[in-house]
């Protein structure tokens, strides 16, 4: 064989190994995203955490998957415990995947009083569209996969905006297992001061 046709096979054998790690890659990410979306879903409480420390409350986290059909994103609802009703926080989370990390981008609902108690029913949220949800810029959590099933990740530092009492910005420091998400949330001042949040480390969070 002519030196010149070695070369053309080495080169499609090196093509060929390439295109197949290049697949095994986006299939492990893939199945990495798929991962962490599906331990995140579920409902949960802080209830355990707040009878060990009395100065944590009890609370109520629900996520559940909706728009299936559009990519990964999940319902969000937190309240108090004893007023699920009422809850004081309510977003979509969108998660997608960028290179080697994961990013859960936030988005407040216009209309939230509308939404609220839907998480009963997801295929509700057919009918609102990305017209009617707004991003968060700058609030994004991105997280790294540590171990299987684990996920450990923040916001940017001092890029996500926050006017709640009397703060400048907020942070987010989460960390995602099977059963459990354990969520530090924190308001800092314009001297970065703390003004709101657990001040001794995050809310344990337990599904069930």
């Amino acid at each position: 064989m002519k030196k010149s046709g070695v070369i053309v096979i080495i080169a499609a054998i090196i093509l060929t190994l390439g295109c197949s790690s290049t697949k095994m890659n986006s299939d492990k990410m893939s199945g990495n995203l798929n991962e962490l979306v599906s331990i995140m879903q579920g409902n949960y409480s802080s209830e355990a955490h707040s009878k060990r420390d009395t100065s944590y409350f009890n609370i109520s986290l629900r996520m559940v998957p909706i728009w299936k059909n559009k990519g990964h994103y999940l319902y969000v609802e937190q309240a108090m415990f004893s007023k699920q009703d009422k809850p004081y926080r309510v977003r979509i989370y969108k998660i997608s995947q960028r290179a080697d990390e994961f990013v859960s981008e936030i988005y407040t609902l216009k209309n939230e009083k509308e939404w609220i108690g839907k998480w009963k029913t997801p295929l509700a949220f057919d009918a609102l569209s990305e017209n009617d949800i707004e991003l968060k810029s700058g609030c994004e959590v991105v997280l790294q996969r540590t171990a299987k099933n684990k996920f450990i990740g923040q916001t940017g530092l001092k890029s996500c905006p926050s006017e709640l009492r009397g703060a400048r910005y907020a942070m987010s420091k989460v960390t995602v297992t099977e059963n459990e998400i354990l969520s530090w949330d924190q308001g800092f001042d314009q001297n970065d001061v703390q003004v709101w949040g657990a001040e001794k480390g995050g809310y344990e969070f337990i599904k069930y």
